[in-house]
């Protein structure tokens, strides 16, 4: 491990509900829960005044609805968030070049190959720099982990929340983890910390008293040395900056099981479509195809279909996965469909005779916006306005969708630099009422804030 502290881990606080907050000042200072408002929904991320009545991530939206009745509950602007988080890594890249998002708001980076720290003093002006700049930057702000290891840096950050800087100086880490609970240490989820709570092991100090032998004894070789290891405080991992894919998927869940066969066919092609879109982003072909499909009752089947040669082609996508499709039993319905490509590769072998049947169906599929989810789509196409966000009105100026039904549409008219604004409903046709684009959370995003 090294001896200064100059890996940095950072990590947006509350990052969606956070930029949700910042755009609409009505939100400021109360509970805002963002995530899948339909019957399947789930929590993508609580504002840290929704955590106070227990709502986190990855709970049911049903359940954080009992808890917090008077949130505000939004569906995610994902490409607004996208936007953010594409400034937030450019402070990161300037800092090294050897940065590793591991999510929109999250990313490891070696300040020590970027020559901007080299001990402790150096990386703690680097990190409280880098956390002034991002709230500059973006009006929002993250909490920065400084130490010598991954590991270590992710656990500061942990406990620099929220809009904090913990820096773990070499020397003191055994210290430091001992009392800590097993489900610090990365790879300990809810069943092997249930594992080990049934053998009597809560803390870390009581992983380094069991002994390696017993771990490999509980969780077996691989991850019995692996944890023994950690709870040393040992963690030799590198920030890698890329990431090689090994694969490229998109699905859906949807809010009301599908029983239509035709229905759940066109949703197949349509996925195909988007997953090639991204695979076409990232220059990317390949050569396997796959189809997952859930059904009504929880069972997931997936198929896969090999090609001749890598493609980055709609049509011989969407073909392969409506060949899988025919393989698989919807009786009862479907609750989830997905479709991916695996066998990646940076070029492509064309199948002239499948992309000339595939010109045939591209009337069939409609075009898609990636990162909305199918719940929300629906909302869109059933509703036309989606809670939390952005419209203009001719008269009234931009504000933002609080809530839709029985032929209206009701709308807070505020922008980040507002003051709370009011609010006006209107049938959900209005003329004077159209989608706009999320407006910048400072003055000018994307602009590099200057220093003295």
């Amino acid at each position: 491990m090294r001896k200064a502290p100059t890996i940095l881990h950072l990590d947006m606080d509350a990052f969606y509900a956070s930029a949700e907050q910042a755009s609409k000042p009505s939100l400021r200072g109360k509970a805002v829960v963002v995530g899948g408002l339909g019957p399947r929904g789930v929590v993508a991320t609580a504002s840290y005044e929704a955590r106070v009545f227990g709502v986190h991530s990855a709970m049911p939206m049903a359940q954080a609805r009992r808890l917090a009745p008077n949130a505000a509950y939004l569906v995610p602007r994902f490409g607004f968030y996208k936007a953010i988080s594409e400034q937030v890594m450019g402070l990161l890249r300037e800092l090294s070049p050897l940065v590793e998002p591991l999510s929109l708001d999250e990313a490891f980076v070696d300040l020590e190959a970027g020559g901007t720290a080299w001990d402790e003093a150096s990386a703690r002006l680097v990190g409280a720099k880098l956390r002034a700049d991002i709230r500059a930057f973006t009006g929002l702000t993250g909490s920065v982990g400084l130490a010598a290891s991954k590991m270590l840096a992710k656990i500061a950050s942990e406990q620099a929340k929220p809009d904090g800087l913990v820096v773990i100086e070499p020397g003191t880490e055994r210290a430091l983890l001992g009392p800590l609970s097993v489900r610090t240490l990365p790879g300990v989820g809810p069943a092997t910390g249930d594992h080990l709570r049934r053998a009597g092991i809560h803390t870390v100090d009581e992983i380094v008293e069991a002994g390696e032998d017993e771990l490999v004894r509980l969780l077996g070789k691989a991850h019995g040395h692996g944890l023994y290891a950690m709870a040393l405080a040992r963690d030799e991992r590198a920030v890698v900056a890329e990431r090689e894919a090994k694969s490229v998927s998109v699905e859906d869940t949807y809010d009301v099981d599908i029983h239509d066969r035709v229905r759940v066919g066109l949703e197949v092609q349509r996925l195909a479509d988007r997953c090639v879109r991204r695979l076409r982003s990232a220059g990317l072909s390949g050569r396997t195809i796959v189809l997952k499909v859930r059904r009504y009752d929880f069972s997931t089947l997936t198929r896969s279909e090999t090609l001749r040669g890598p493609t980055d082609d709609p049509a011989v996508v969407r073909e392969a996965a409506l060949r899988l499709l025919e393989g698989v039993d919807s009786t009862g319905g479907v609750r989830l469909l997905g479709v991916g490509v695996s066998g990646l590769a940076d070029f492509t072998q064309e199948d002239l005779f499948a992309q000339a049947a595939g010109e045939r169906l591209d009337h069939a599929v409609e075009e898609e916006a990636d990162d909305v989810p199918a719940e929300e789509r629906d909302v869109v196409v059933e509703r036309r306005w989606v809670a939390g966000h952005d419209v203009r009105h001719a008269e009234y100026g931009h504000g933002w969708v609080q809530g839709s039904g029985l032929g209206r549409v009701t709308v807070r008219f505020e922008t980040p630099d507002s003051e709370p604004g009011r609010v006006r409903t209107f049938p959900v046709d209005d003329p004077a009422l159209e989608v706009a684009e999320p407006l910048p959370l400072v003055e000018v995003m994307g602009a590099r804030p200057r220093h003295p």
